[in-house]
């Protein structure tokens, strides 16, 4: 019971450091692509600097978790990826009003340190009751992604200047909480020397590294057809920018929105996981599948908004049961490799499907709607698939 007590104070105290990152770099996703257009970027540049940010982001992973796996160096890596990952933000402040190049630079820098510190901290967290575990730390991590927009609102509406001289305030705000990060991250690091101590060491090893092991690869062609299929959030706001269905000033707030319900979704999900293992990832694909047709098929505010509450739902199944998943198909000792591999396939397949569905929107929006929810929904038989694999490689 002590053990399972100071686990969970660990988890805890891992979710506040997430939920002050999140408030970091959630913030900053919400303005930078307005700050680059600013400092002299074309729109063309931007889509491109985020596509090659969120590829390095996920790529490196399997090479930082191969790492990981070699030297169980687990608080060295986060707390380098952390520190990356944080200041790399509030040095924005720091970029010339024409620096627009070094400030996509620091961006491409941002998401590498992401790189860095993921798969450690997926291996550490993935112990007794995964589900779970993930799940308070995305409800804590979309809770300073719900927190850091709004803070940010508030201090660029009461900075006076010009543009340039706003963003700037605003990014050195977040230095703040790029602080609290790392202080509570040397503090869970004091506490918890040892995190992977708590997962005790199974009697009989079945589950070693997942080459080779057919249900695993079946469970990376799932969450490359769901992340194919679910569009980053800039295309949703581009959406309702474009059609003029909401004004501008209210699309930070349907980000927020959205990060609520990604929060909510997490604790839901994460706790249906621990109980019923793949059903949760079918159910929880089936809800989030149909967000691109209110989101982007429907005109009325109400219809809309549930569109992107659906978007929520499968933000919060992808950063917590999508992630568990993969605890319960490898050993300890290979599973930073394995989160490598699931975060590059996850990565490739979510960059390709944005880029993609990107060009088919220009083409037809009716074809991008049934491309987005047919890409999610194949992704449910692949996981049956994967869980009848799995349970016919482990003798059950």
């Amino acid at each position: 019971m002590h053990n399972k007590n100071s686990a969970m104070a660990f988890i805890v105290l891992l979710g506040i450091v997430s939920l002050f990152s999140d408030m970091t770099h959630e913030a900053a996703t919400s303005i930078k692509g307005a700050y680059l257009l600013i400092l002299g970027a074309s729109a063309s540049t931007i889509g491109f600097i985020s596509g090659i940010g969120e590829l390095l982001g996920y790529g490196l992973r399997y090479l930082f978790g191969r790492l990981v796996d070699k030297t169980h160096n687990y608080w060295g890596f986060m707390i380098l990826g952390y520190a990356v990952d944080v200041f790399a933000v509030p040095a924005l402040a720091l970029v010339h009003r024409d620096g627009w190049i070094a400030a996509c630079v620091l961006l491409v820098v941002e998401r590498i340190g992401k790189a860095i510190k993921k798969p450690a901290k997926n291996t550490i967290l993935s112990q007794e009751g995964v589900g779970k575990s993930f799940a308070i730390q995305e409800a804590l991590d979309q809770l300073g992604a719900f927190i850091g927009p709004l803070l940010l609102y508030a201090v660029m509406l009461y900075k006076h200047g010009d543009e340039y001289e706003v963003y700037n305030a605003a990014f050195a705000f977040l230095t703040l909480p790029a602080v609290c990060t790392i202080a509570f991250l040397l503090f869970a690091k004091s506490r918890f020397p040892n995190p992977e101590s708590f997962e005790p060491e199974a009697k009989t090893e079945k589950k070693d590294s997942f080459v080779g092991k057919k249900s695993f690869y079946l469970y990376l062609a799932g969450i490359s057809c769901f992340a194919f299929g679910f569009v980053d959030f800039p295309l949703v706001t581009m959406h309702l920018a474009k059609n003029k269905l909401f004004d501008d000033s209210i699309l930070p707030l349907l980000y927020s929105g959205a990060m609520l319900v990604d929060a909510v979704a997490a604790l839901f999900f994460g706790w249906l996981f621990d109980k019923m293992r793949t059903k949760a990832l079918v159910i929880s694909t089936a809800i989030s599948a149909f967000f691109a047709f209110f989101a982007f098929g429907m005109t009325s505010p109400g219809m809309i908004m549930l569109g992107i509450a659906l978007w929520g739902v499968g933000m919060g199944a992808q950063e917590s049961i999508m992630k568990a998943a993969v605890a319960t198909m490898t050993s300890k000792e290979h599973r930073a490799s394995s989160y490598g591999a699931f975060e590059f396939f996850f990565g490739l397949a979510w960059f390709l499907g944005s880029w993609l569905l990107g060009a088919v929107y220009d083409y037809s929006l009716n074809t991008f709607i049934i491309v987005s929810v047919a890409a999610q929904l194949i992704a449910v038989p692949c996981y049956l698939l994967s869980e009848r694999s799995f349970a016919d490689e482990n003798g059950r």
